[in-house]
């Protein structure tokens, strides 16, 4: 596991069970540092949260709740968002309620500042990493690469495979992998995604002509209408009356030209169904990508995207 992985993967693991165990276990985690992560189940009038650390009550204080608020520079409607999520989180200290129950203090802030400090501030274009989408709009998504900070997932770097909107290809809460495109000196990260979803080639070896296969309606034009196989892999079928963008469809694989990165198709049925965007093939999910082509070395066109030098 990434070591600040995402909100939601550090409450699965053993340890962060261990430390929420006890009174003794948690003042362990608050003397070592430790990042923790439990359930936020109450934002109060005050914007504080409140986490359920199992047997003990724990609050994170409305500017230890995220960077930024103590600045000004995030809104409350990041903490309120977190109720009933995973949120991360440094024991800070504790104290006694006047029932006499002990309550510890969290920090949500401190633990974001050391993600920043110690990974994301060191991250180069290239560089892969473990992500989670938060939120969608028709821009792109925003995803959560590290104890809940955020980075922008633009709509054009999702796919080669054009989508209206990426709830076309996602669903909030997947878990997924990006290769960071920018930082800046504000700590903005810009992630792409389609240079680890395979090259032409790589997608174009899963397909072979005469196959009958399943695909997605992605855009409907005068002289046919594309359909996307996979996220990297569309082809042109033959024009078709009566369907349209986002219908399912099995397509018959007339021939599949890898000089002209073309694939030459006949839709066999068209119809429309709610189903959840498939499972993401990676041809890659580590280490550090200097560029990427996606076009065939045979190729006429070049698509490329470089990352380092």
């Amino acid at each position: 596991m990434c070591l600040y992985p995402p909100e939601g993967q550090l409450s699965k693991t053993v340890q962060n069970a261990a430390a929420l165990k006890s009174h003794s276990a948690l003042t362990a985690a608050a003397l070592s540092g430790k990042i923790l992560e439990a359930r936020a189940t109450l934002c109060d009038s005050d914007h504080n949260l409140h986490v359920d650390l199992g047997g003990l009550e724990g609050i994170i204080p409305r500017e230890e709740g995220a960077l930024g608020i103590r600045e000004g520079l995030v809104r409350d409607i990041a903490l309120i968002t977190r109720v009933g999520k995973p949120v991360c989180f440094k024991v800070m200290g504790f104290d006694q309620l006047p029932d006499g129950r002990h309550r510890a203090i969290l920090s949500r802030r401190a633990a974001q500042e050391e993600c920043r400090e110690r990974s994301l501030d060191l991250l180069l274009p290239g560089d892969i990493i473990p992500a989670k989408i938060t939120h969608m709009e028709p821009f792109g998504c925003f995803v959560d690469v590290g104890c809940g900070i955020s980075a922008l997932l633009p709509i054009d770097s999702i796919s080669v495979s054009r989508i209206s909107h990426p709830r076309d290809r996602f669903c909030c809460g997947q878990e997924i992998f990006g290769v960071v495109k920018s930082c800046d000196t504000a700590g903005r990260i810009t992630l792409s995604h389609k240079e680890l979803l395979g090259t032409w080639e790589e997608n174009a070896a899963l397909f072979s002509p005469g196959e009958t296969v399943a695909g997605v309606i992605r855009s409907v034009e005068s002289y046919g209408v594309f359909v996307e196989l996979t996220p990297n892999l569309a082809g042109l079928a033959e024009p078709r009356d009566n369907v349209c963008p986002g219908q399912q469809a099995s397509v018959y694989i007339k021939s599949i030209l890898r000089d002209k990165m073309k694939l030459k198709l006949i839709i066999v049925d068209a119809f429309s169904a709610a189903t959840p965007p498939p499972p993401l093939r990676y041809f890659r999910t580590e280490g550090v990508l200097s560029s990427f082509c996606y076009s065939p070395p045979s190729a006429d066109r070049v698509i490329q995207t470089v990352f380092r030098g």
